[in-house]
């Protein structure tokens, strides 16, 4: 096809229903501006990926993507925003490196998969982590009661997953330790207004609410960085890449630019982030409610710790959980299977997943049950 063809065609009816868990569902309108810019962006003839990472526009997306985060989220100059490759997995190991010393006291809480990784990753560093609450004894059904969670007295942060993709469940407020929190907000971040009052440092790749694969966005609140080793790698340290801007080496310039206009959408097509929650409580809701309604298919998550973001049921044997996703698929409804560690059915309500979208699923679960 010539490129004069591609440019006049953006095929949203041949589009399926995207539930996948990441990369997730992107907004329609987000994916039309960056088609409409993919071959020459903002007049210079050249496209996002094509830029030199040390041209101005590249450094106007990603200092203007921080003021707005600051906006949406209602930071104050309190908290640094960076924008680092490497997802949360390299987090895993950042955090403890940054924020304590070898043999110093770290706290985690397990409430599964993710939290299990970087529960893992952080003890193979010379620190004495414990876990101080975990939800393995209810199979990860329900999350911990924060209200109840001892720390140890010498702690340096406590670390924990607001949400847990693979198990569907969620922590839905913090509240104030005597200690730094630490969250893993991958899965979750920009999907509501939230209070960061309490927490200390957020971390969050993009490839479910705000982006693609590839850049991570880490929150500090300056007065972490007063006490980080002097001994980290330059790279490892969170300090290189904020007094660099986010630019110490060459950075995923198109995943910050793809990122750039979904802030941009979430801002001013969306309204913010208290309408862009209302409208992800609406989604869960509405797949949560018929889920409760219907015999066929049973969440087993704890109402009060059910994840808006990723919602996890089975239907009575594998073999029809089977049938559902392979129907659901040829319906043009796609993501829809459990993890691969966990089995039965999950549905991801990303911010660019629409009501419309959670609808269509809801009336193919219903034909399905009727039928089976």
């Amino acid at each position: 096809m010539k490129i004069s063809s591609l440019l006049n065609t953006c095929p949203d009816t041949d589009r399926v229903i995207n539930f996948y868990p990441g990369p997730g569902a992107l907004p329609l309108p987000v994916l039309k501006r960056i088609h409409t810019e993919l071959f020459n962006f903002d007049g210079t003839g050249m496209s996002v990926m094509e830029i030199s990472h040390r041209n101005p526009k590249i450094q106007f997306i990603i200092d203007d993507s921080v003021e707005r985060i600051k906006r949406l989220m209602t930071l104050n100059d309190e908290f640094d925003v960076i924008f680092l490759q490497g997802g949360g997995s390299l987090q895993f190991l950042m955090v403890p490196m940054n924020f304590s010393e070898d043999g110093d006291y770290i706290d985690y809480i397990d409430t599964g998969y993710w939290a299990e990784k970087a529960i893992r990753a952080a003890k193979g560093l010379d620190r004495d982590l414990e876990i101080i609450a975990s939800s393995a004894d209810s199979y990860h059904t329900k999350v911990p009661n924060l209200a109840k969670v001892q720390l140890r007295e010498k702690t340096r942060y406590l670390h924990l997953c607001s949400n847990n993709t693979v198990v569907g469940t969620q922590f839905h407020d913090f509240p104030k330790f005597s200690v730094p929190v630490v969250v893993d907000m991958s899965s979750d971040f920009m999907s509501k207004s939230m209070d960061t009052t309490n927490l200390s440092c957020i971390y969050a790749h993009a490839q479910k609410n705000i982006g693609l694969s590839g850049v991570t966005v880490v929150l500090i609140r300056k007065e972490m960085l007063t006490q980080v080793s002097e001994n980290l790698p330059e790279f490892l340290d969170y300090r290189t890449h904020i007094a660099r801007r986010s630019n110490y080496h060459t950075p995923p310039c198109f995943s910050i630019y793809v990122m750039w206009h979904i802030l941009r959408w979430i801002e001013e097509d969306m309204g913010g982030l208290n309408q862009l929650g209302e409208i992800n409580q609406k989604k869960a809701d509405l797949l949560y409610n018929f889920i409760d309604s219907c015999a066929l298919f049973d969440c087993p998550v704890e109402k009060q710790s059910r994840s808006q973001m990723n919602v996890v049921f089975t239907l009575p044997s594998k073999d029809l959980e089977q049938q559902f996703i392979q129907a659901a698929a040829e319906s043009g409804i796609v993501g829809v299977a459990g993890h691969r560690t966990k089995g039965g059915c999950r549905v991801s309500l990303y911010n660019g997943v629409t009501i419309e979208a959670v609808s269509s699923l809801t009336m193919f679960m219903e034909d399905f049950a009727q039928n089976n």
